[in-house]
C-alpha cells in the first residue's frame, strides 16, 4: 500500500516547519508535498478556510489535518503517527 500524500502549508523562515519536516523524514517520509503561503497569498486564504488556523506549518496526511508541529510531536509520542503514515489510521 502506497504512503498518504503528505501535505504541508510552510514558508521560507520557519523553524517549526523545518523541525515537522526533519520529523516526517525520520519517520520515513518521503515526499512532503510543501505549499508556500508566504510566496502564494491565494493558497494562505485557502490554509485558513480549510485549518481554521492561521500558524504554519498546517500538515495533512492523506485526508487528515493532523495541525501543527506541536500537534505532530504529539501524534508521534502517542504512537499514532506511524499508523496513519502506513494508511492504518
Amino acid at each position: 500500500m502506497s504512503q498518504p500524500r503528505v501535505l504541508m502549508y510552510s514558508t521560507a523562515v520557519c523553524p517549526f516547519c523545518i523541525r515537522a519536516e526533519q520529523l516526517l523524514r525520520a519517520r520515513g517520509v518521503a515526499e512532503i508535498e510543501k505549499v508556500r503561503i508566504d510566496l502564494d497569498p491565494a493558497r494562505r486564504d485557502e490554509m485558513m478556510q480549510k485549518t481554521g488556523r492561521r500558524t504554519v506549518p498546517q500538515i495533512y496526511i492523506g485526508d487528515t489535518h493532523v495541525g501543527g508541529c506541536d500537534d505532530l510531536v504529539a501524534l508521534d509520542q502517542a504512537g499514532k503517527l506511524q499508523p496513519l503514515l502506513a494508511g492504518t489510521n
